[in-house]
């Protein structure tokens, strides 16, 4: 019975998130598809402008890369 319990305050318990994605939901569907309820556009936004890119890191031009990215945006 403990066990049932503790299963349930688990699954009330919201992730901590940036105050720009406050609200924001994904699931998948039964075909695979992830439905989410904030336009894809604008989470590629912030991601491009507050995630660093794990394969241009190492970069010697990366801040390059990175301010002409933002200028795009």
């Amino acid at each position: 019975m403990a066990k049932g319990k503790t299963n349930k305050k688990k699954q009330n318990i919201k992730p901590r998130v940036h105050e720009e994605l406050r609200g924001f939901e994904v699931s998948i569907d039964t075909f695979g598809e992830l439905k989410s309820n904030l336009p894809i556009e604008k989470l590629n936004r912030f991601l491009n402008e507050n995630v660093d890119d794990k394969k241009l890191v190492n970069r010697d031009d990366y801040q390059k890369i990175k301010k002409t990215k933002k200028k795009k945006i």
